[in-house]
């Protein structure tokens, strides 16, 4: 990773927590992303989701309404949490020039 690119994360309060062959996995408070690797460094980011007690649960929208949705089921997502999912997703798009 560039140092560019390593200090828009940092001053974003984005982590690398993964940096797999095919993969990264960043994160930020509760959020988690999934973006793919390239050879010319990042593809674009896979769905974000939030750590919950029941583990790692996707922001979805079901009949307009927005639902966290992981293998623990399925619960309607509070507004600061979408909130949240949406303002990391936009950061870590930034942050990776995406």
């Amino acid at each position: 990773m560039i140092p560019e690119i390593a200090d828009r994360l940092s001053n974003l309060n984005i982590q690398v927590v993964v940096e797999g062959a095919a993969h990264y996995v960043f994160s930020r408070d509760m959020c988690i992303a999934l973006v793919g690797r390239t050879e010319a460094g990042f593809g674009s980011i896979g769905s974000t989701g939030l750590m919950t007690e029941s583990g790692l649960a996707y922001l979805v929208w079901r009949e307009g309404a927005p639902r966290l949705s992981g293998k623990g089921g399925e619960a309607a997502a509070a507004p600061e949490q979408v909130e949240a999912v949406q303002r990391f997703s936009a950061d870590l798009q930034a942050a990776l020039g995406l």
